[in-house]
């Protein structure tokens, strides 16, 4: 993320320039056409989506800045609310993003920006195992402590899909660095083991529940820190 943050900003002031430009000759197009002309609309389809385009470098930037590597505590609620609107703009029109946020969600202690890049590699991943459209459902909830797990609380998140599933064979590979299904130029391998590392590295757990034709779920286990009263959350969103 660190390396790809530096790129992004690298090459973010000349792509923003090129969206000036074309969301300018737009505007021109646009002022010289009748609202009555059949071409109007694409030229501001062509502005909208060059609008949409400046947005996600915006975000993505965003993501790359906030690169701490301090952790404080945090609520995953908000941490997925902040990045809403990012992740319906990076799976697509055909994809459901469908939020299940918990009431009352306990905190977790860690990076924001490592926060962050579980939520954006698993559900990019998800969007990857769906290539004509499906859902992709996002849940959080309390994991209460329990002797079967482990002591302490856990915040768990599952992120599902409506995908192909997975075979035994791919479910016991999947967290290894650069093992993909994709096909050449689609996928490197790295976002799962990338996840399990940060995870593992939180004293966190991640599991994966997956069956051929039956979708995909990746559970993550976040140890649970001790809520401050300014910090008291209320979510439960559906979208």
């Amino acid at each position: 993320m660190e390396t790809i943050g530096r790129l992004i900003s690298g090459v973010a002031h000349d792509f923003n320039n090129l969206l000036t430009g074309i969301v300018l000759s737009s505007d021109l197009l646009i002022a010289g056409l009748e609202e009555s002309n059949r071409l109007r609309h694409y030229a501001e389809e062509i502005r909208a989506a060059s609008a949409q385009g400046a947005g996600m470098i915006q975000h993505l930037l965003a993501l790359a800045r906030q690169r701490t590597g301090e952790t404080r505590s945090l609520s995953m609620n908000e941490v997925i609310e902040g990045m809403r609107s990012l992740l319906s703009r990076l799976i697509g029109e055909n994809f459901e993003l469908k939020l299940d946020l918990a009431t009352h969600l306990s905190l977790v202690r860690m990076d924001p920006s490592d926060a962050q890049e579980i939520i954006l590699n698993l559900v990019l991943n998800a969007r990857d195992a769906m290539s004509d459209g499906g859902k992709i459902s996002l849940a959080t909830r309390n994991l209460p402590a329990a002797a079967e797990i482990s002591a302490a609380a856990f915040v768990e998140m599952i992120v599902s899909d409506t995908g192909a599933g997975m075979n035994a064979i791919t479910r016991e590979r999947a967290f290894e660095p650069f093992f993909t299904t994709k096909s050449p130029g689609k996928g490197t391998g790295l976002g799962l083991a990338t996840v399990r590392r940060i995870v593992t590295h939180q004293n966190g757990t991640i599991d994966i529940e997956s069956e051929p034709g039956k979708g995909t779920r990746i559970i993550v286990r976040l140890p649970a820190i001790e809520p401050e009263p300014s910090q008291t959350q209320h979510w439960r969103t559906t979208l």
